[in-house]
């Protein structure tokens, strides 16, 4: 009891403490990695379909303005990271 005395004061009270390795350092990522993406279909990309039957002399066609917009939205998020830093094996516990 004198070593208990000596590590704790006076404290007449029998206190096992044990103390073992730790686990060390954890590591973890979730990185999102690749997207591989097919072809994308934006519409029939026509513009405007004008039909010009027979016609005499000087004839001028405007077909107007044509635009087609087409907005990706993707994504490769890495979801959910689990580390684990357990102390394993072949730790040495001792108790004082």
């Amino acid at each position: 009891m004198g070593l208990i005395k000596d590590f704790f004061g006076a404290d007449e009270s029998v206190t096992d403490v044990a103390s073992a390795g730790n686990g060390g350092v954890a590591t973890s990522s979730a990185n999102g990695g690749a997207v591989a993406i097919g072809d994308i279909n934006s519409g029939g990309n026509a513009g405007n379909a004008i039909g010009v039957g027979d016609t005499v002399g000087t004839v001028g066609v405007d077909g107007g303005t044509v635009a087609n917009s087409t907005d990706l939205s993707v994504s490769a998020n890495g979801g959910t990271s689990i580390s684990d830093a357990s102390g394993g094996s072949y730790n040495l516990a001792f108790v004082s």
